[in-house]
């Protein structure tokens, strides 16, 4: 087989290298990404779950105070039974102390919602913070793996671009711009077999008789007449 398209096949075969290890290392750095989203949504989680507990703790202490002015001001109301002077006075002072007993009953309620409300809050914080620590070390550990794993995928490209410089550089300048040219303009695809079906492996176009015979003989580097890729014969297995 004539050596230039040797070197093109093999040209053909490092670019698609290269183009697979290099969609790999755009990937992984958004698997990382992916990694880190995950575990700030259960951080997150987390710093709601206390801001909740915070709140319901402010509003406890609020309710709580509360209470302790209605119950004053009924002790007050209960004190000024004995110093009316009518029965008006009187059943007045009994309407407002009833009116004090339900507003305190009132008040009883929330303070008992949110004494539950914490307690609530108080397991869901902690089951969110065994959650949280478990995923902060897989999600180290996955980071790790992943890492590792791009760090193998950029020392491998490096490799195959070097080889690749390498076998460019045995095709004239003029037939190495033509094959990139045509591989930007056929989506990474410049070189493409011909097997016994007699078909183009680029744009499965059927190929001429006198084409295939060319193609057989290897003597030199041939273009498809429909899609212009270079073309090389392949035996069937």
């Amino acid at each position: 087989m004539d050596q230039q398209l040797l070197a093109l096949i093999d040209l053909q075969a490092l670019d698609t290298r290269i183009a697979a290890l290099e969609a790999e290392a755009a990937r992984l750095p958004k698997q990382i990404d992916a990694i880190h989203a995950a575990l700030a949504e259960t951080k997150k989680a987390l710093e709601t779950l206390r801001v909740k507990a915070d709140t319901a703790k402010k509003d406890l202490r609020t309710k709580e105070k509360d209470l302790e002015f209605i119950t004053s001001k009924r002790t007050k109301a209960e004190a000024r039974l004995w110093e009316v002077k009518n029965n008006t006075e009187y059943s007045a002072v009994l309407a407002e102390i009833e009116a004090i007993k339900q507003e305190k009953a009132k008040v009883e309620e929330e303070i008992l919602a949110l004494m539950e409300l914490q307690e609530h809050l108080v397991a869901d914080i902690r089951d969110t913070e065994t959650q949280f620590k478990r995923r902060e070390a897989e999600a180290r550990q996955d980071e790790l793996v992943v890492r590792k794993k791009l760090a193998a995928v950029e020392e491998e490209l490096a490799g195959v671009r070097g080889e690749r410089e390498s076998r460019a550089r045995e095709l004239p300048r003029s037939l190495l711009s033509d094959y990139e040219r045509i591989l930007r303009a056929r989506g990474g695809v410049a070189v493409a077999a011909v097997t016994p079906s007699a078909v183009c492996g680029g744009c499965r176009v059927a190929i001429r008789l006198q084409a295939i015979q060319e193609l057989k003989a290897a003597s030199q580097p041939l273009v498809c007449e429909s899609c212009g890729r270079y073309l090389y014969w392949q035996e069937s297995a």
